[in-house]
This record gives C-alpha cells, sequence and structure tokens, in this order.
C-alpha cells in the first residue's frame, strides 16, 4: 500500500480516489471545491488540504485529473502547485485529458526535481471510473509505469504503456476520434431508420451482431432513440477535446476532415443549449430545424 494525492474530484476524480483508498492506500485529496472534499471525505475517509502543495506532502504518488492544460497548469506549476511539494524519487501521474505539449513540458520540469513523470488519460466515463474498469492509456519510460501501474489498477481493467511522454495523450486523441465518427454514423442511422419507417430499436437488435456492432451501438441505441442525454460524456468536454485533437493534427498534418465536421455538428447541439448533454445527443440536431 502507497501514501497517495488525488488532485482533482470531478465526474472522473472522485471516483478513482475512493477506489484508492477502498483498496488500503493512504489518501490525500485537494479539490478547488471544499464542499467536494468533504463529500469525498464523508464517502471514503481519506485526508483533505487547502492546496495541491500540501496535499503531496509525503505522496510516493501524485494523480491528478482536471480539466485541460489550463487547470493543469494552476494546480501543477507555482509556489502551491504539486511540483513545489513532490519528494524526489516520487512519482506524477496525470490522468487529465490533455495536450501532448503539456504532458512534454510536466515531464521535462518533474526531471528537474528528480521526480517521475506519465501521463496517463483515461478512457471508459463516469460508469468507468464508478466500477473501476477504466482503460489507462499511458505515456512516459517503462520504469516509471511499471512503478504505478500496480496502483493504477485499483481503478483500471487495463493500463498499457504506448510510448515515451505524451504518447498516452496522443493514444487518447485517437480514442475520440473515433468515438465521434462511430457516435455521427449512430445518430444518422437511427435517424435514417425512423425517417424510413423502420422499429429502430428492431433494427439496432439486427445489426448489432453483425460488423456495424460498437460499444455506442450496444449502449446508446435506446437512449438516444428516447431523446435522453442527462449522462455519460459531456458536449462540452468533447468539443474541448477535439479543440486539442484537431490542434495536434495542424501540427503532425494529419487529415481530419469527418472529425472537424463532427466538431462542428456538436457546437450546433452547444447552439440548441446541449452543451452538458451526452455526446451521444449528436441524433437531436437531425431532428431539430437546420
Amino acid at each position: 500500500m502507497a501514501k497517495v494525492a488525488f488532485i482533482g474530484l470531478g465526474t472522473m476524480g472522485f471516483h478513482m480516489a475512493g477506489h484508492l483508498a477502498c483498496e488500503g492506500h493512504e489518501v490525500c485529496v485537494h479539490n478547488r471545491s471544499p464542499e467536494k472534499m468533504a463529500l469525498w471525505g464523508d464517502e471514503f475517509g481519506g485526508e483533505s488540504a487547502s492546496t495541491p502543495r500540501e496535499a503531496v506532502q509525503g505522496a510516493e504518488f501524485v494523480m491528478i485529473c482536471v480539466g485541460n492544460d489550463d487547470d493543469l497548469r494552476s494546480v501543477v506549476f507555482g509556489e502551491d502547485g504539486v511540483l513545489a511539494g513532490m519528494a524526489a524519487g516520487s512519482v506524477l501521474i496525470d490522468h487529465t485529458t490533455a495536450s501532448a505539449s503539456i504532458a512534454r513540458l510536466m515531464a521535462r520540469l518533474a526531471a528537474e526535481r528528480d521526480v517521475a513523470f506519465i501521463d496517463a488519460p483515461v478512457s471508459g466515463g463516469q460508469a468507468g471510473a464508478e466500477n473501476g474498469m477504466l482503460t489507462v492509456m499511458v505515456g512516459g519510460e517503462q520504469l516509471h509505469f511499471d512503478r504505478a501501474a500496480p496502483v493504477i489498477e485499483s481503478y483500471a481493467k487495463q493500463v498499457t504503456l504506448m510510448g515515451p511522454v505524451g504518447s498516452g495523450q496522443l493514444t487518447k486523441m485517437v480514442n475520440q476520434i473515433c468515438v465521434g465518427g462511430l457516435l455521427q454514423g449512430l445518430a444518422e442511422a437511427l435517424h435514417f431508420a425512423q425517417a424510413a419507417g423502420l422499429d429502430g430499436q428492431a433494427a439496432m437488435a439486427v445489426i448489432k451482431h453483425g460488423a456495424a456492432q460498437s460499444w455506442q451501438l450496444d449502449h446508446r441505441h435506446a437512449t438516444m432513440l428516447e431523446g435522453k442525454f442527462d449522462f455519460g460524456f459531456a458536449v462540452d468536454w468533447m468539443r474541448k477535446d477535439f479543440a486539442i485533437v484537431l490542434d495536434e493534427a495542424r501540427r503532425n498534418g494529419a487529415q481530419l476532415p469527418v472529425t472537424a465536421l463532427v466538431d462542428q455538428f456538436y457546437a450546433d447541439v452547444q447552439a440548441m443549449g446541449g452543451g452538458r448533454w451526452d455526446t451521444s445527443s449528436l441524433i437531436a440536431r437531425l431532428k431539430s430545424p437546420q
């Protein structure tokens, strides 16, 4: 069992930190909202700290799960940031979905303090976090990965080293490209089925056993048909992720015409007031006058 700090108790981090505590690790948490820390403490019994620097005192492993690059800068750098308080030889693990460039910057600054770093974004959504069944894609050195993986497995079903620092974030971008395209295809298929007079549920029951099968089809088609989008990964978050993807594509020369188009479709959903709807809400814009 290890002494661990967890920074960020949002939809994902709250449960990830909870699994660490339930596994028997000594956990100290920090969150911008004191109320969230109090709720976490009531449920899991761990400790909390008023600043990131205080939270990481004496920690062997420090996990971060916040919103974006700017949020990372606010909790990692500066006098009250985690790097100011981490001990030499400890490991910094970033679970935020962020840019590969911020991952490389954190790795460089961590190394200056003899702190190991891995970028480790996750996939699996809120349900995966609650059930401890996340998929974690990691960028970093093998030695650092080997140290961190047993602790990460407290809330993961799969932890995979993808390459050097930044590779975890790049792999998460691949994931988001796939998810966006799959959801747009599923939205159009369901919309078409209904327009053609088919029973959408029956159509999905048939095709899910063939080449069209996907996690999104299995878990989202029913709620898409019902127009229910009050759960899962929000459109606002997906647009944040797509901005990172498209920025990286401009840098590496990748052509992403479908991803760019789906990003604009999500902008339409935001304009409909659906920024906090689940990403499967792409079907809603097809049913609305354009």
